[in-house]
């Protein structure tokens, strides 16, 4: 029984410090004309984040964004069409779904296109292709202040 109590102590001290650290929503909502969920924090803070970003809200309709619900003291939001469930504290980290579903943001953010992008290629191209990353570390090392150049 005194290791039942001991682990029960634990488990209450860790849920008490969660309450006093952890950032939890006091209030959420879908805001149609921004086509944004919001989320308000206990400490003022109010996140605006796209649907599109969000794992497993990326399809659904603005009805369905809307059906939000703050769940777990604050912990959790909750969708029930669709099944979805996010953490709070993830998303106040930036973290809005699972390691794969980040790492496809990720994948398909580098691979947007510009002006910039396309012109910065051209450059490269017209000089021999991409430079190679020793060189350009080379070359950074060389233009930095105070770097000590070879005299010859």
């Amino acid at each position: 029984m005194q290791e039942f109590e001991q682990m029960f102590r634990t488990a209450t001290q860790a849920g008490d410090r969660a309450l006093r650290t952890e950032p939890r929503a006091v209030a959420a909502h879908y805001d149609r004309r921004a086509g944004k969920l919001v989320v308000e924090i206990q400490n003022g803070v109010v996140l605006q984040l796209p649907p599109s970003q969000l794992q497993g809200l990326s399809g659904a309709s603005p009805d369905e964004l809307a059906q939000v619900q703050v769940e777990g003291a604050g912990f959790g939001l909750h969708w029930e069409s669709p099944d979805v469930d996010l953490c709070v504290a993830g998303l106040a980290h930036g973290i809005f779904g699972t390691r794969t579903w980040m790492s496809e943001l990720a994948r398909a953010a580098g691979s947007r296109t510009s002006a910039a992008k396309a012109a910065a290629a051209r450059q490269n191209g017209r000089l021999g292709g991409r430079p190679k990353k020793a060189a350009a570390k080379h070359a950074r090392a060389q233009s930095k202040p105070g770097s000590r150049r070879a005299k010859g």
